[in-house]
């Protein structure tokens, strides 16, 4: 237990922290490309898990390509509509 003014160090290797630092950071894919890499080297249990877990926290969410496939569908029917009428 750390006493006051102390801060536990975090669970995890050193390339797992960099890779959660590099997200915190604002570098997604770099904190993606790091983790992507642990896993290729066998860690351990724990290290896989916490890179999994910044994998699966940084992916993008599936519902996302849904709605950018209707935008792209509606917004073709209105220039097909517009040139339809304008040409």
């Amino acid at each position: 237990m750390a006493k006051g003014g102390q801060t536990p160090e975090q669970p995890g290797s050193p390339e797992v922290r960099a890779a959660w630092a590099l997200k915190e950071a604002g570098d997604v894919a770099g904190a993606r490309r790091q983790a992507e890499r642990l896993l290729a080297s066998n860690p351990a249990p724990q290290d896989r898990a916490q890179a999994e877990e910044l994998l699966r926290r940084t992916s993008t969410p599936r519902a996302l390509y849904g709605f950018a496939a209707l935008g792209a569908a509606v917004f073709v029917v209105l220039l097909l509509l517009a040139l339809k009428r304008y040409a």
